[in-house]
């Protein structure tokens, strides 16, 4: 497979997301969100308004996509989960599906070595069935080679739907069952957690969606089953790390009671 020779270093990404710690935030002790996760939402409205077609607004995402790693990895998030191609997105034309495809194989491909560089580990959570063999490739790849770091693990969320994702994990324990391994009558939300594609990763505290559209889409409902939400009016294009911040800020200020109440 011949992939397009890029240096990442020319794509206007700092070579270390450390570069200028003065601009770093300084938020509320033990409030910066474990788990983040960004709808990555508005690059095909970036590009009509620009007088583009819809790819160019996947092209100028890529960036932005690094910097707002960059931005979790200084504010101290541990997680974060990027909505990267969804189980509905096949209704998209197969231009732009043959070409999110392949955008998403070479990002992989060309930005691993960043990515270890800044102590990412790379996760996927997706379905196989359908998914570009090139693409699932470059993915166990990246995990591979980034299995041992522990700054931020990036759950880059590839043919994924939530929806899929809770009645493959109901098909796993249904297998189960029927092999004997546990009893029909003991399946607990505990055991379907177990069961999801990255069960070690914690709940998530936060969803982010770009460009003003204001409902989750199918992504971590369960989860972001008590996440806070933020809904913000950048197309994805225009976010960024500063912006990510913004969000961290409010999520901050916020009081998360899980059903409880505040005490008095």
């Amino acid at each position: 497979m011949a992939f397009e020779n890029v240096d990442y270093t020319s794509l206007n990404i700092p070579a270390a997301p450390f570069s200028d710690p003065s601009r770093i935030p300084d938020f509320p002790k033990g409030k910066v969100p474990r788990h983040v996760g960004v709808i990555m939402d508005g690059n095909g409205r970036w590009a009509k308004e620009r007088g583009m077609i819809r790819t160019e607004g996947h092209k100028a995402a890529e960036p932005v996509v690094f910097d707002t790693i960059a931005g979790a990895i200084e504010a101290g998030v541990r997680y974060l989960s990027l909505y990267t191609f969804s189980t509905e997105n096949w209704k998209r034309s197969p231009q732009e599906v043959r070409f999110l495809m392949g955008f998403s194989r070479d990002i992989i491909h060309r930005r691993v070595a960043q990515m270890n560089e800044w102590g990412v580990r790379v996760r996927w959570a997706g379905r196989r069935p359908r998914l570009w063999k090139s693409v699932i490739d470059e993915l166990e790849k990246a995990q591979e080679i980034t299995k041992n770091n522990k700054t931020i693990d990036v759950v880059f969320c590839i043919n994924y739907g939530g929806r899929a994702e809770i009645a493959d994990a109901c098909a796993q324990i249904a297998k189960e069952i029927q092999n004997g391994k546990i009893k029909g009558d003991r399946v607990t939300e505990k055991m379907i957690a177990e069961h999801l594609y990255n069960p070690d990763i914690p709940d998530c505290d936060l969803v982010i969606r770009t460009s003003g559209e204001q409902r989750t889409s199918n992504f971590l409902p369960w989860q972001a089953s008590y996440a806070e939400l933020d809904f913000v009016p950048e197309l994805f294009p225009d976010y960024g790390r500063e912006a990510l911040w913004r969000s961290i800020d409010r999520y901050a200020h916020r009081d998360r009671r899980f059903g409880g109440v505040k005490n008095a």
